[in-house]
């Protein structure tokens, strides 16, 4: 059994902002499959299931705000009786990457993130991640709070769809394959 886990927020009101990003690619990931997300309270999360080479994957989508996901997590991790560094992946947003870069870690620090901060205090810092670069220019005229909260712009979002959604998906197949998510970063088109 594998678990995808995107960072992001549960309000509607933060859909398609820069912080929501791991969303949007779990989302893409359920259609792409053809399933619906449950509400599992007891869980703190969103959950979706797939079957993929005999395998059991559960997309999910934590319903605690960014900076408190470490929560579920620990508890799917407990519940599961999974490794966080062979059976967890966690895809999220990075404000120290340029907008269309993909870098891959095997564990690390949180570098300042907070939901990083969170998964890591609940679970250790070995765990797979896919951190999709969101700084662009304007990220120097106003503050990171306002920033990672700001909506991507229309070129940004069509690059998502076209450039980066497949290079994700390709990791997140090699992930499911039961390969390891080895330390790298793909540069992507700039807008």
């Amino acid at each position: 059994m594998k678990i995808i886990f995107a960072q992001g927020n549960p309000d509607d009101k933060y859909a398609s902002t820069r912080h929501n990003v791991g969303f949007y690619f779990i989302d893409e990931l359920a259609k792409k499959y053809q399933v619906e997300f449950t509400k599992k309270p007891k869980f703190h999360g969103d959950i979706a299931e797939i079957t993929k080479d005999g395998e059991k994957i559960l997309l999910v989508k934590p319903t605690t705000f960014y900076n408190e996901t470490g929560q579920s997590a620990r508890l799917l991790i407990d519940f599961y009786k999974l490794n966080p560094a062979e059976d967890f992946l966690v895809i999220h947003d990075d404000l120290a990457l340029p907008f269309g870069t993909i870098r891959t870690r095997k564990k690390g620090s949180d570098a300042g993130n907070n939901g990083i901060k969170s998964l890591n205090a609940h679970l250790g810092v070995q765990y797979p991640r896919i951190r999709i670069g969101i700084y662009n220019d304007e990220r120097d005229q106003i503050d990171d709070a306002n920033f990672v909260l700001s909506k991507f712009k229309k070129s940004e979002t069509e690059t998502l769809q076209k450039t980066i959604l497949p290079k994700v998906d390709e990791l997140i197949t090699t992930f499911i394959s039961g390969n390891h998510v080895a330390d790298s970063h793909t540069l992507q088109e700039k807008n």
